[in-house]
């Protein structure tokens, strides 16, 4: 049987990416065009007001990162006219019909020519306000097939989704969507989600408009609103439960699209591609490792033994593109999960321990010149134990500062107001964490270890597109290349 070749299917292709400033789909592209410079044209989809503002953002905020390094040596001085032949930048938004594009011809030439579609544009914060999270997350992916279903030459639509839509699942957990529709709507057919979401956030809008209430107390209160509303369905916070959602409406409104889903779980600095350690912003972890090393963050809300499942974003790339080789043109929805969990876990007393060393083997130094000792970090297992350590070490202190200050005319205010407002944002930061220090799931991988069966015995090129996390040695990874990239790229003084 002759093989097949990954490299030889992206050639001359015709690829739109939505959410092109994202970490995964920058990383996205710049694979591509890094090992298929034959690659026809890359349409990268910008919020923008115009082509000029878009094309802006594109060379300040995608091809201006070091992660495009490779590529500019590669090209040399001709990287930029290299560049302009290839990738086109697109004024838009997945929130507005037609993906947001004005310009008739230029949709037009769009839905003649592209066929893959990469659906990567999301909010990923776990408490954006419920109405900006429900447009890009949930509504936004109907707009997204409505267009897939224009484009006339469309192989494969592939969204990238997360593993924690699960919610709070425990155990093995599945790549299927049924089960998951079944948990949303609760059995009910006739479940109009998109009506009454509509309906009560346009409702809590007026309301907040009607009381005269600032842009910042409507950002708060709509934060707060979709959380609420995110826990009334089931799941933890408006990141994973958006989500969540827009997995439904994608299964619901494909029809013979063909689809993948891919579910990435902790996404994190590159493996090995372009080079390793690069990352952009803080990831899950990130802002957990930052304070620690700074001596800022002794204790923690994590259960020592659970299986903190990450995986490196290079390697999702590498899922992404093998699995849109494999199921293009085939009118069916495939869902990966794309993690470590399953097979190679680590724990998270494994990843205190490789943090731990690193940073008595390379302190951190702060801005003073001073290097910063670490100890080991305190883990509280259940909320139970925290919210108790919380209250004897800062919450009982607080009260103290507060009947000080009454009773000094308010001589302390500043500092009471303070050191409150600390105190809240470090308990609402754990109740945001909390569901995945303490999870108790593990990703069942199937699709994928099939995904990786089928591609290395099939396609000549295969391990060009590695993404089996059994390679992964996690000590080296977290010790020489994840914390090093970190600090690198994204720590500040």
């Amino acid at each position: 049987m002759e093989l097949k070749s990954i490299l030889a299917y992206l050639q001359n292709k015709t690829i739109l990416v939505t959410g092109a400033t994202g970490f995964l789909a920058m990383v996205f592209v710049e694979k591509i065009l890094r090992v298929q410079p034959d690659v026809k044209k890359i349409y990268l989809l910008l919020r923008a007001s115009n082509t000029n503002s878009a094309t802006n953002r594109m060379h300040n905020e995608i091809l201006g990162k070091e992660l495009f390094r490779v590529l500019r040596d590669k090209h040399g001085a001709d990287f930029d006219s290299f560049v302009s032949q290839k990738v086109v930048a697109v004024a838009g938004d997945v929130t507005s019909e037609n993906l947001g594009v004005k310009d008739f011809k230029l949709t037009e030439e769009m839905c003649n020519e592209t066929e893959i579609i990469l659906n990567s544009a999301a909010t990923t914060n776990f408490d954006e306000r419920y109405d900006i999270a429900l447009d890009v997350n949930t509504f936004g992916i109907l707009h997204v097939v409505s267009f897939a279903k224009k484009c006339v030459k469309l192989e494969m639509l592939l969204h990238v989704s997360t593993a924690y839509v699960c919610g709070e699942r425990v155990g093995l957990i599945p790549e299927d969507l049924p089960s998951l529709t079944d948990d949303i709507v609760k059995g009910t057919t006739k479940f109009d989600f998109k009506a009454q979401e509509k309906i009560v956030v346009e409702k809590k809008l007026t309301e907040l408009k009607a009381q005269g209430a600032t842009e910042e107390v409507i950002t708060s209160t709509m934060k707060d609103f979709g959380i609420e509303r995110a826990k009334h369905y089931g799941w933890p916070n408006t990141y994973v439960f958006t989500k969540a959602m827009g997995e439904v409406f994608l299964g619901r409104s494909k029809d013979e699209l063909p689809v993948v889903i891919i579910r990435p779980t902790v996404v994190t600095s590159t493996y090995k591609e372009p080079f390793p350690g690069w990352i952009q912003g803080f990831r899950t972890i990130d802002s957990v490792i930052a304070g620690y090393c700074k001596g800022k963050l002794t204790c923690l809300l994590a259960d020592p033994t659970t299986v903190f499942d990450m995986i490196p974003v290079d390697m999702v790339v590498n899922s992404i593109i093998s699995a849109m080789a494999v199921n293009a043109n085939q009118s069916s929805i495939v869902i990966y999960h794309v993690g470590s969990s399953f097979r190679n876990p680590i724990k998270i007393n494994s990843i205190h321990d490789f943090v731990f060393r690193h940073f008595t083997k390379d302190p951190w130094v702060d801005k003073d010149g001073n290097l910063v000792k670490v100890g080991k970090c305190t883990m509280f297992s259940t909320m139970a134990t925290f919210r108790m350590y919380m209250q004897i070490c800062f919450m009982i202190p607080l009260e103290g500062l507060k009947f000080v200050n009454k009773a000094c005319g308010h001589y302390f205010q500043d500092s009471y107001i303070t050191y409150s407002r600390k105190l809240k944002l470090v308990m609402r930061f754990v109740e945001l964490y909390k569901p995945y220090m303490l999870f108790k799931g593990i990703f069942d991988d199937t699709n994928s270890e099939e995904l990786q069966k089928v591609t290395s015995e099939s396609y000549i090129d295969a391990i060009k597109f590695n993404f089996d996390p059994n390679c992964i040695d996690w000590e080296d990874y977290i010790m020489n290349t994840h914390i090093y990239g970190l600090r690198k790229h994204v720590m500040v003084k």
